[in-house]
Parts: structure tokens; sequence; C-alpha cells
């Protein structure tokens, strides 16, 4: 013998079900792992698949790389909370992958259209959950009396048409949230991205706890009412779903991707029922072939910036991958020139995010 074969890389766990690969199934959609008897729920009754949305997906993640796109442990993370129906709580510095997590999941298992709750200091559960609007029930009740007893005042903004048949209905005007439509009731679980949880009001984490731990929520504007079912909207385009007595339970537990930049701490109980993630920056060749999956290409120069983003990591700057695409789209543009001006944009772009400027 000569020589060697080159060793083979390692098979996988066979417990895993998602690989970081970022490939979309090409027919039936994996089967993902039965939960544990304690997070079985009931739900129903079963809303229809949800849409897909493929160009959101691609501005997130590009086209299909090859390898994973993840390290061995972070792989590990995402298919325990699988595994286990438990949301993931991924800490990190700002722009290094943590939302793209959750549009990487959802296109590798099939399972449609993420929904994204971006929170910010002013964002409520019961605002993540469902919205009623009042006030446009209200005007188009008024509209629908004003046509039945034949005067016609109405007056400007009254709402829907008015129906001889019967008031306008009440569902008409509840609106699920992503959190709320996440835990309606599908077949397959639902994908959601709760962006950015440390801007959120100091009980926002709290009062998520009932809900992570039930999979259900009340509407008791449709509760107390006659109306054993209500047809709403839901936060998925011109989406509806039907509601049987004001209560929404899941099916199948959503896969909740929490992200956080670790500007505070958590509660302990909320924590206990997440399963942690600490991201870190990509690799040398994870930056490459993120550009090329975006770029469909390895331009002359992408491996120099690659290095000099990698190098102002390692001196403690904080970079995003979004920096790092925009330089490479700038010195590949047609007749960019790499002299004083130009190395002065590249500078800009690649600017450490945590001076403020």
């Amino acid at each position: 013998m000569t020589g060697q074969a080159a060793a083979s890389p390692p098979s996988p766990p066979p417990w895993w079900v998602f690989h970081a690969t970022g490939r979309a199934p090409e027919g039936e959609p994996p089967v993902l792992p039965p939960p544990p008897p304690w997070r079985t729920f009931p739900g129903g009754p079963l809303q229809p698949p949800p849409p897909e949305d493929d160009r959101a997906a691609e501005r997130r993640l590009g086209l299909v790389q090859d390898g994973p796109q993840l390290r061995e442990e972070e792989i590990d993370a995402v298919n325990a909370s699988l595994l286990l129906r438990r949301p993931l709580l991924i800490t990190g510095p700002p722009g290094v992958g943590k939302s793209t997590l959750a549009y990487l999941i959802a296109r590798e298992l099939g399972l449609g259209r993420v929904l994204q709750w971006s929170v910010v200091s002013r964002s409520t559960l019961r605002g993540g959950l469902y919205a009623y609007d009042a006030i446009g029930r209200a005007q188009a009740i008024a509209a629908w009396r004003a046509a039945d007893s034949g005067d016609g005042r109405a007056g400007p903004g009254a709402g829907t048409t008015p129906d001889a048949e019967g008031p306008p209905a009440l569902g008409d005007f509840v609106t699920l949230g992503p959190l709320g439509t996440a835990l309606l009731a599908f077949e397959r679980p639902r994908v959601l991205l709760v962006d950015e949880l440390d801007k959120s009001d100091i009980d926002l984490p709290n009062d998520l706890l009932h809900v992570l731990e039930n999979g259900s929520y009340d509407i008791p504007e449709l509760g107390r009412s006659d109306v054993g079912s209500a047809t709403v909207f839901t936060d998925d385009p011109h989406g509806r779903a039907l509601v049987e007595g004001g209560r929404v339970e899941c099916a199948q537990f959503p896969v909740v991707v929490i992200t956080s930049n670790g500007e505070r701490e958590f509660p302990a109980a909320f924590r206990r029922r997440c399963l942690p993630l600490e991201m870190r920056p990509p690799s040398r060749e994870q930056l490459i072939g993120i550009v090329v999956s975006h770029l469909q290409q390895c331009p002359e120069g992408v491996e120099a910036l690659v290095d000099e983003f990698e190098n102002r990591l390692r001196g403690g700057g904080t970079q995003s991958i979004d920096q790092l695409l925009n330089a490479v789209q700038l010195t590949t543009a047609g007749g960019f020139q790499p002299d004083a001006a130009g190395r002065k944009l590249i500078e800009m772009l690649l600017r450490d995010l945590s001076k403020g400027r």
C-alpha cells in the first residue's frame, strides 16, 4: 500500500433529525421524534398546513451550501429542543446568526413560514397572543343597525359591509399574533421566532411562563360570547383559523427560538423551561460558505475580507455577518477601486458596532 484513503466524516448521531444543512426536503419532510408524555397536547381543531415563505428564507439563508452551517454542539442543542419540545434560548453577540437559526430549522424540516415576534419594551403577552378591535366592532354593529333600520346613518369609518342576515361576526375583529398563531393546532409544529426578548419589559418573561408550560391560552372576548366557535384572523398572510369556545391549544408544541443579546438576565423559572444555546461567531470556513450561499460564487478577495473580519472579532470587536456580506458585495461591484477612498468605505462597513458610531 502506498497510502491510506482519507477518513470519511463521522456519521451523525441517529437521534438527530436536524443536521443544519439548510436543504429543504425533496419529498416528504423529516418525521419529528414523538414528544415526551408530559409535552403532549390535545388541541384542536386541526388547522390547514401553513404557507411557505421561500423568499424570506432565501433572504436570511441564501441558497444551499455544502456542509453544516452550525457547530456540532449547536446542532445537538437544536435536536434536544425538538425532542423535548422545549423553547431554545439563544444568546450571543449581535449579528452572529441567532434569529437566522429559526429560518434554518423551518426550511430543513419543512415547517412552513416562520412566525416572527420582534419584542420591544412595549411588547405585552396579550399583544403576542391576539388583538381585539373593540372600536371597529362597535362601528360595524352601528352600521349594521343603521342599515337594518333603513335610515342609512352609519357615518364614516363604520366598518364592514352590513349583512342583512345578522350582525358582524365577532371573529372578524380578532387577530392572532405570532405567538397566538403558533399555538394553534397544526399537524406539524410551527416555528416561532421571539426576537430579542431581553429588550422587553421586565415582566414579559414571567408572563410567558404559563403559555410555554401549557401550550394554550384563552380569548375572553370569544369565551364570554354565546357563539360556540369563531373564525379569526391569524398572523399568516390572509390566514383564518377556527377557534372553539374561546380557547386555543396546540396539538404540537411549536419550535420556539428565543434570542437574547445578553442585555439582562432572565428569571430562573423562565430559564428552567428553556434549553440554553450560546452561539459563537462562525468559523472561517462557515463564513466563506455563507458568502457563497448568498452570492452563488466566491469572488476574488473574499478570503482576505474574511480574514480581516475574523481578526476584528479576535480583537474583541462586535461585528455582524451582515457587515461582511455588505463589504463583499461592495468590493465585487463593477468599477470599485481599492484605493484610499475605497479602503475608507471598507473600514466604515466593518466598523466595531460596540463603539456606537
